[in-house]
């Protein structure tokens, strides 16, 4: 399942600051689904929107990411 997999990524950034760095520098969506799959994971931008929950917080993301992903 591809919220699945956005979890575990994002969780694998939390943990790796390193990776976690280089989600925040990501400005937009492509750039975020290559560093994921540089990283083992794939998953669709629709999983990424309500109704699912947010798996990414506000300081993991850049601002343009956090304002795309987070709007509330």
């Amino acid at each position: 399942m591809s919220v699945d997999q956005i979890s575990a990524f994002s969780n694998k950034a939390k943990a790796n600051a390193e990776l976690g760095a280089q989600l925040k520098a990501c400005q937009k969506m492509k750039e975020m689904f290559a560093l994921a799959r540089e990283h083992g994971y794939t998953f669709d931008e629709d999983s990424l929107y309500p109704p699912n929950e947010p798996q990414f917080t506000e300081d993991q993301l850049s601002e343009r990411l956090a304002k795309a992903l987070l709007r509330a």
